[in-house]
């Protein structure tokens, strides 16, 4: 236990330091964070509490999990975020977007503070489903002057750093103290989905 334990560690700390060195690469001379909304990208995730939040629950509910859910289920949610953004830049209309966005954010706090485990498909279909509408938001909001390309890679990195985040932040709450300060992280978020919702 303690061995996989250490290794998705491991694993959440190298995805973290790739993912650092790809953004330092592409800052650097030549490099192409501040053209074409890479940058844009990078920072759209950054710019709302709620994609932060359902971002980090998304790794958080990953790693409570375990196995195949660490990396399937932040996949699943990337891949779907991907096709919402295209059906945005499509020009296709998602009616309940900014709702969805909102019940994402206080479903995935329940989850958590219930420690929901259901089955992988089920639990894959929930965070796909969710991921379609925050990449709908982050595609109806791409400037006109992005190259839909690199502003899809660069919300997929800051995605790809947030979950990792939320990974790392779940094996923590393995602990003593991890499994205290869990519920009160997962009735916040579950807090914030709620406000948000109410806000609309």
């Amino acid at each position: 236990m303690r061995s996989s334990r250490f290794g998705h560690v491991m694993l959440a700390l190298f995805g973290a330091i790739a993912w650092t060195g790809l953004y330092a690469l592409a800052a650097g001379p030549g490099g192409w964070v501040g053209s074409g909304g890479w940058s844009d990208g990078f920072a759209h995730p950054f710019g709302g509490i709620d994609h932060v939040a359902a971002m980090i629950a998304v790794g958080l509910w990953a790693a409570q999990n375990g196995r195949c859910a660490v990396w399937l289920l932040p996949g699943f949610f990337a891949v779907l975020m991907t096709l919402g953004a295209a059906l945005a830049l499509a020009g296709v209309d998602l009616p309940g977007s900014a709702d969805g966005i909102a019940l994402s954010v206080a479903v995935l706090g329940v989850l958590l503070a219930v420690a929901a485990r259901p089955p992988l498909a089920v639990g894959a279909a929930v965070v796909g489903l969710f991921g379609l509408v925050h990449g709908y938001a982050h595609g109806a909001e791409m400037p006109e002057s992005a190259t839909p390309v690199l502003y899809a890679l660069g919300f997929l990195c800051a995605t790809g750093v947030l979950q990792l985040a939320g990974v790392a932040l779940g094996i923590a709450a393995e602990s003593r103290i991890g499994q205290r300060l869990l519920p009160i992280g997962a009735a916040a978020i579950a807090g914030i989905g709620v406000t948000l919702m109410l806000a609309l």
